[in-house]
């Protein structure tokens, strides 16, 4: 890791390039350690170090804003009564229009008052070098849940031997998730390439309510749905 002045370098700085710089501690008693998701926005593993954590970056993946993902890839050190005090935001997030965000993921409780004073040093950092700083807030829980399942076939194998013409054909207008899938052959076999294509967004649905079979479903314009975002 190079410490390097953040006035002098901020402008030339692409974190979402760079690789953690700080791991995660793995905490006994904890019911979930520190693990890594797989970006379909980008191909490439993402840490995560909590379930806020893990949820964000999923929610962030699945937003068609986002075009890159970095875990951890910058740490702020500032001089704070006579002692160095550090930070490092938990992800850093790059825009389709060219903003950079840096992100920290406090939890359900929400941030604490070491970790919000902490933030308005970094929020400042952040607006020196024309980025924005925030706190991850949780969706709303039946989008999570949704979201949650359709990311298991976000993965290209799950479109494998169905094409994107042949999904968008099975939904030529509002249809029921199960009979669209009926349409394109047995459900079982189906079904994932549906899952797929409604995570990139060649389908459309109503993320609102719970998913499943009597789902209505549409085709639309290729391009990946709007997920729930920062």
């Amino acid at each position: 890791m190079v410490q390097l002045p953040w006035r002098t370098t901020a402008g030339k700085l692409r974190p979402i390039d760079y690789p953690a710089v700080r791991g995660f501690p793995v905490r006994r008693g904890r019911r979930l350690a520190p693990g890594w998701w797989w970006s379909a926005t980008t191909s490439r593993l993402v840490g995560y170090g909590s379930a806020a954590m893990r949820d964000t970056v999923m929610l962030l993946d699945h937003d068609p804003q986002v075009v890159g993902i970095a875990c951890r890839p910058v740490e702020f050190a500032w001089e704070e009564q006579r002692r160095v005090v550090t930070h490092t935001p938990d992800l850093a997030v790059a825009l389709a229009d060219g903003a950079m965000h840096l992100v920290d993921c406090p939890g359900r409780g929400g941030p604490s008052r070491r970790l919000t004073d902490r933030a308005q040093v970094v929020e400042a950092c952040a607006r020196e070098a024309g980025w924005e700083h925030r706190f991850a807030v949780a969706a709303d829980p039946v989008v999570m849940a949704n979201t949650r399942w359709l990311s298991g076939y976000r993965h290209p194998r799950c479109s494998v031997g169905i094409s994107a013409a042949q999904v968008r054909s099975a939904f030529p207008e509002a249809t029921a998730l199960g009979a669209g899938a009926l349409r394109l052959g047995d459900p079982i076999a189906t079904l994932p390439a549906v899952y797929h294509q409604l995570w990139h967004g060649l389908l459309t649905m109503d993320w609102g309510r719970p998913l499943n079979e009597e789902t209505l479903v549409s085709a639309r314009p290729a391009g990946r749905c709007r997920g729930a975002g920062l």
